[in-house]
């Protein structure tokens, strides 16, 4: 099957910028792409910018991968982490929040925060395989959105987890 150009660019976004195509563990290498996005959008330190950075994500994971679901033939492909990637910053807005209106930036938290970066990246992991009610639920969802709400879900539960550990 030909593919067309803009076809290409789903499968390049929804497989985490061919991240996803690694053979071993794609969704952790999606994973560790996700503490990325999460140090981006921290990195001005802006509470703004890193929500506007998350709700804007969401949908995109939502269409890419299901988009991608459909050109790969395959209901929830592994290959597909633009949902991992998107779930991270979630799961740590425990850590990156100071106060309501203050954030962490991407600076300090790599100075000061690693093993935050860690637990999250952990737990996310945990949480995304053992997929815990309603995580396990949420997958037969049609479409992009099983692959992604599930994945929104699991970083809820860490954002929880952190919270507590944080407190």
């Amino acid at each position: 099957m030909q593919l067309l150009p803009r076809d290409r660019v789903v499968l390049w976004i929804a497989q985490g910028f061919w991240v996803g195509r690694i053979p071993v563990a794609p969704g952790t290498f999606g994973s560790l792409l996700g503490i990325g996005w999460l140090l981006l959008l921290a990195w001005p330190g802006s509470v703004w910018f890193y929500l506007c950075g998350i709700a804007l994500s969401i949908p995109v994971s939502i269409l890419t991968a299901g988009r991608a679901e459909k050109l790969l033939g395959k209901s929830d492909p592994g290959s597909v982490v633009i949902d991992e990637i998107i779930a991270v910053p979630i799961a740590g807005l425990a850590l990156v929040l100071k106060s309501p209106v203050e954030l962490i930036s991407g600076v300090e938290l790599l100075k000061h925060h690693a093993l935050g970066l860690g637990m999250v990246f952990l737990l996310f992991r945990l949480f995304d395989v053992v997929k815990p009610w309603p995580v396990n639920v949420s997958q037969k969802l049609p479409g992009g959105w099983g692959i992604t709400v599930d994945d929104v879900l699991a970083a809820i539960y860490v954002n929880l987890l952190m919270f507590v550990w944080l407190k």
